[in-house]
Order: C-alpha cells, then sequence, then structure tokens
C-alpha cells in the first residue's frame, strides 16, 4: 500500500514537472534575475556593483513619481468604473431579454479582439482633425477635443471655463489619460460581464423568488441579496483588474507614446529599458512595481476576505 501510494506520488509530481519547470525558469528565475540585473550599472553589458543606488535614485526621481500617480489614476479610472459598468450589464444580459446571446457575443467580442487592433482604430476615431468622435461632437453642436493630443487635466478642464482655477495637484488625469481609459473599459468589459454572469448564475432563485414574496422592490433584492452574494464575483475581479490596470501597455504604447501624463509605470520601464539603454534602472523600477502589485494583492487578498460571503 505504502508503495502504491509512492507512486502515484511521483507520477503526480513527474506530470506537474513540465510546468514546474515553466514557472521556475521564466518566471522565479526571471524575478530573482530581474533583481540581480537592478543592483548593477547596466546598459548593454554588466558594468559596475551599484548595490541599492538604483532604488535610491528612484525615490528621488520626479519622472517615476509622475508615471507611479499616473498609473494611479488610471488604476482609479479603469477598476471601480469598468466593474461598475460590467455589473450593470451583467445583470440586464442576465434577464430574459430578446437576442440575448446575441447581446452577450457582443459585448465579449472586444475582449478577444486584438488589443494592438483595437487600440490603433481608437487613436483614429480620437484624432482631433477627421476622427469620428470630433464628428459625432460637432454635429450636436459641442465643441471638438484634443483627445489623446491634450495633456490638461479633465477637472480643469471641466472648470476653468466657469471660471474656478485649480492648482496643478488638482488638475486630475489628462484628458490624453482619460481617453486611453475609456478604451481599456471597452477591452475589458466582456471578461468582467462574463464572470459577472457566471456568478449571478451560481446565486440560488429561491432567495430572490422569497425577498419578492414578501414584498422586496427590485432594487432592495438586489442590495439586499444579489450584490452580497455576488461579493466572491466581485472580489476575484478586483484582484485581476487591479493587477491588469498595473500592468497595462500596448494601448499606452499605441495610442499615445511619447506624453509624459500618459506614461505609467510600465512604459516608464519600457524607456528606460529601450530608449535610454538603463537596463539596470529600468529593472529596478520593475521590481518597484512588482513590489507594489505584492503589496496590493496581499492586502486585498487579507482584509477583502472580510467583505466576502460566501453563502
Amino acid at each position: 500500500m505504502r508503495n502504491r501510494v509512492l507512486r502515484d506520488h511521483a507520477t503526480a509530481y513527474l506530470l506537474l514537472l513540465p510546468t514546474l519547470l515553466l514557472v521556475g525558469v521564466f518566471h522565479l528565475f526571471a524575478i530573482f534575475y530581474a533583481f540581480y540585473i537592478s543592483l548593477h550599472k547596466w546598459s548593454i553589458l554588466k558594468e559596475s556593483y551599484l548595490g541599492l543606488a538604483n532604488y535610491a535614485a528612484l525615490i528621488t526621481d520626479p519622472e517615476f513619481r509622475q508615471a507611479l500617480v499616473v498609473t494611479v489614476w488610471y488604476v482609479i479610472g479603469t477598476v471601480p468604473v469598468g466593474l461598475a459598468i460590467a455589473l450593470g450589464v451583467a445583470v440586464t444580459l442576465f434577464r430574459p431579454i430578446r437576442a440575448r446571446g446575441f447581446f452577450r457575443t457582443l459585448f465579449f467580442l472586444p475582449y478577444v479582439t486584438s488589443l494592438v487592433a483595437a487600440a490603433a482604430v481608437w487613436e483614429w476615431m480620437y484624432n482631433p482633425d477627421y476622427g469620428v468622435i470630433n464628428l459625432l461632437l460637432t454635429r450636436a453642436g459641442l465643441p471638438p477635443l484634443r483627445w489623446l493630443l491634450e495633456p490638461t487635466g479633465v477637472f480643469r478642464l471641466a472648470l476653468d471655463p466657469i471660471g474656478i482655477a485649480l492648482p496643478e495637484w488638482a488638475a486630475g488625469p489628462s484628458l490624453a489619460l482619460v481617453s486611453i481609459i475609456i478604451m481599456s473599459i471597452w477591452s475589458g468589459l466582456g471578461f468582467n460581464v462574463i464572470v459577472y454572469l457566471a456568478g449571478l448564475g451560481s446565486i440560488p432563485r429561491e432567495l430572490q423568488e422569497a425577498a419578492r414574496v414578501d414584498g422586496a422592490s427590485e432594487w432592495q433584492v438586489f442590495r439586499r441579496i444579489t450584490f452580497p452574494l455576488l461579493s466572491p464575483t466581485t472580489f476575484f475581479l478586483v484582484v485581476i483588474a487591479v493587477i491588469r490596470a498595473f500592468q497595462a501597455f500596448n494601448q499606452i504604447y499605441v495610442m499615445s507614446p511619447n506624453d509624459p501624463t500618459t506614461r505609467t509605470l510600465t512604459m516608464f520601464i519600457f524607456q528606460e529599458f529601450y530608449a535610454s539603454s538603463r537596463v539596470g534602472y529600468g529593472a529596478a523600477a520593475a521590481m518597484a512595481l512588482f513590489v507594489i502589485l505584492l503589496i496590493l494583492t496581499v492586502a486585498q487578498m487579507r482584509y477583502g476576505q472580510e467583505k466576502v460571503h460566501y453563502e
């Protein structure tokens, strides 16, 4: 009996070996090697050992701090807004409406579309001269906007015409960044909707029907029963969405590669690696991003579980 158990364990580990090798080489080894690079002055080749000097330089680097602020704005703009829209769409598509399958497919298509191709199309739509969005604005009697070419904060753009002047720190994310946020919400909507639909399907209908029999309105049913029982789904999507938002790159690189107001941490790392050839400094920034994501994920796993209702 003992030999059989050992043989089964050996077979299981043997089957897991290819995956463990891939994870070890392309994830764990890559992390440790990136940390090793970050401790050196490293351009094309390793030059000299610097210790934590690259990390000390990051703390005082105004471009890194600005990239961090831009990233935070991007996360704030995409995660709560994107999930709120996805929840509303999912609740609507969960009801027995006509052509429900067609609309579910329609909302999922952006997620399976090439992100680079979609970003290129949105860049054309945002063009201030011949883009379709400005065309619709002018036909509606509204002034055209510069969209991806506008570095001014959206709060300042909204309040300046009525005579309210805001300081620079309160100007908000640039219109260029908000334009990318809109595109990112559109692109990721399908995934969030599908996951929410799966969560809605797992809720016992008897609980909702019992609440309706007791006289609860649809809003009360959603607030008191549906939304609390969706907390595991929401928790999962929040964790995934935060990680995905911090790692966003393709759409930013395609739509606005040179604007400091849209330069997130991933763009900062990319430019340090390839534009400035400061590989060691870029690796230090990458490790800083890794630590930020690790801390946020652990905090969400630790404190978010308290708000999750599994029954």
